[in-house]
């Protein structure tokens, strides 16, 4: 199994959704960074489950600790592990099903791999939860990108069949934080909700679509010919629990295009060189152009919902139908929208290390 992303800067996950917490050790993280425990804590808070957005009733305190790699305030160049603590598990509706796959989870999946022993509650190692992880160590990378000048920014695009339209960097950080589905536009955020609050009364969910953006990020960043820019960051977008579709600049839509359309022209921006459109979503042959790179994530309907199912008891492999009980998002979009970013900045920081762009200490 593996655990971990990166190379220069690196970063490996560890904890199951009921287990003792959720954890992640950074391995070469710059020494010299001024961080706190409070940075990190804020990062984490909002990933945390709001009101109003068909979230989960599980309320994890989700305090962070500071276990290594930061001393008087800065990061000492040695690993940095961060921890928070499961304080709200409840594993009993998992007991009772636990033979009992649940259709669109990695239950069975899991059960096949590891023969048996994986720890099941919650989906253990699988579930949404561990993402905290990841939002722990984006915290860190985003403030490292913070210093060269680059910022990212996240939003929902899409929630079942209500689309943004609204893409501006402005309106999506004016926007985003202003209603709990961390949509820029705002009369779409209300029909959102509305297809949420009836998905609910159905017990059913929904799925859609995040957009990331990053801003500033110098040109030449990305190792081709397997470690494009565009590929290290699909792969750690879908290591996100519930990801099922990637795509860069204008993506799939570029199949319905001629050549002429599709081609970005260079133009002289100053003493800086740009393109006059970004049909290639800011990387061009696996490395970043100085454009905004624009990025769309598809994230699949919660599998938990509360009408009957039809599963196989892997004990008797004889057909059952199975509730899924316990507390699960009906729509976690605005939650993998705060994740979206923090993989996307250690993606970053990993290939900045790589070009030197990003030094080894911070003054």
């Amino acid at each position: 199994m593996s655990n971990s992303l990166g190379e220069f800067f690196r970063i490996t996950v560890f904890g199951e959704s009921h287990g003792s917490g959720i954890g992640v050790v950074i391995d070469g993280c710059p020494a010299g960074l001024e961080i706190s425990r409070e940075d990190i804590q804020k990062a984490v808070d909002r990933r945390k489950p709001r009101t109003g957005a068909g979230q989960t009733a599980r309320r994890e305190p989700d305090e962070v600790e500071i276990l290594s790699g930061i001393f008087e305030g800065r990061t000492t160049g040695a690993g940095l592990a961060l921890m928070v603590r499961n304080r709200d598990a409840d594993s009993e509706a998992y007991r009772q099903t636990r033979l009992i796959p649940r259709p669109g989870h990695a239950d069975y999946t899991a059960f096949i791999k590891y023969g048996g022993f994986n720890d099941y509650r919650g989906g253990g190692a699988f579930s949404g939860r561990v993402t905290v992880a990841l939002v722990m160590a984006g915290a860190v990378a985003l403030k490292l990108l913070k210093n060269m000048g680059v910022e990212i920014l996240s939003h929902t695009r899409r929630i079942g069949s209500i689309q943004s339209e609204i893409t501006e960097p402005d309106l999506v950080r004016r926007n985003v934080e202003g209603n709990p589905l961390r949509c820029a536009d705002v009369s779409a955020a209300k029909a959102m909700q509305v297809l949420i609050d009836e998905a609910v009364k159905a017990g059913d969910s929904l799925g859609g679509i995040v957009e990331c953006l990053v801003l500033n990020l110098p040109a030449g960043l990305g190792e081709p010919y397997f470690d494009s820019l565009e590929g290290q960051l699909a792969r750690a977008y879908f290591a996100i629990p519930a990801v099922k579709g990637v795509e860069f600049g204008d993506g799939f839509k570029t199949a319905e295009k001629k050549g002429s359309e599709n081609n970005d022209a260079f133009i002289l921006a100053g003493s800086r060189i740009g393109t006059a459109s970004n049909h290639a979503g800011g990387i061009l042959g696996g490395i970043s152009t100085g454009m905004p790179v624009v990025a769309r994530i598809a994230v699949k309907p919660t599998p938990s919902i509360a009408l009957p199912q039809k599963s196989i008891n892997l004990k008797t492999l004889e057909s059952e139908e199975i509730v899924v009980r316990g507390r699960h998002d009906s729509c976690i979009v605005p939650r993998a929208a705060v994740v979206v970013e923090a993989v996307t900045a250690v993606v970053l920081c990993d290939f900045a290390l790589k070009a030197g762009v990003l030094k080894r200490v911070i003054k």
